[in-house]
């Protein structure tokens, strides 16, 4: 069965929807706890890249160790499917940009995609992304232009969080308790789903090309 590296940032943020995506295709994660100090070698192997409550261009030193590592990869020729911190961390190494919103983008919110599609999907961002050269842009909210970019054809940013499904949201509402902006007690079943169909086609074309 093909194998995929998946990196992950912090232990409320595991890799949800897209563990199941993977079961469904044959497809094996390599879960990495980068937070935990847990990093592949350096290659040109495809690899997911989660999110997490730290800054992309500062945080603790284990993210330095990490923003070295996907240089190295990137060097390499890996293709990456980066979510939320992990699509900062991306555009700043391919020489973007990440800077402080005005206002948090968080909860449920409305993405156009640039071939006209409308999807609502989970958000908890207080960065964007100013895209780094050669960068497409491919969505955008109200509150922040930069929802997903591609360079190439097979390294793709996310700002939002496809791989939230109701578990998800559960276990960051337990965890982050009264921090988390995220909705508690209320069926989302159509909304995850929605995003999950989405989710599924993107990582097929994008697992197609690497």
């Amino acid at each position: 069965m093909p194998t995929l590296n998946l990196i992950q940032h912090h232990p409320a943020e595991g890799p949800g929807a897209i563990a199941e995506w993977a079961a469904s295709r044959g497809v094996v994660l390599n879960v990495h706890r980068a937070d935990l100090g847990h990093l592949p070698a350096a290659s040109g192997e495809p690899v997911i890249m989660l999110g997490g409550p730290y800054e992309s261009n500062a945080g603790p030193a284990w993210l330095e160790a990490e923003r070295q590592w996907l240089a190295a990869s990137l060097n390499q020729g890996a293709a990456v499917f980066a979510i939320c911190l992990g699509a900062q961390l991306l555009a700043l190494s391919l020489g973007g940009n990440v800077r402080r919103m005005a206002v948090p983008e968080t909860g449920w919110t409305t993405v156009t995609f640039t071939d006209g599609q409308v999807l609502k999907v989970l958000e908890w961002h207080e960065d964007a992304i100013d895209l780094p050269p050669g960068a497409v842009l491919l969505a955008s909210s109200d509150g922040c232009e930069q929802q997903m970019y591609r360079v190439g054809g097979a390294r793709i940013g996310l700002q939002f969080h496809p791989e939230w499904n109701a578990q998800s949201v559960v276990t960051l509402n337990q965890h982050f308790a009264e921090e988390s902006p995220l909705p508690r007690d209320q069926d989302d079943g159509a909304g995850h789903a929605a995003v999950f169909e989405w989710l599924r086609g993107t990582l097929d074309g994008w697992w197609a090309q690497v």
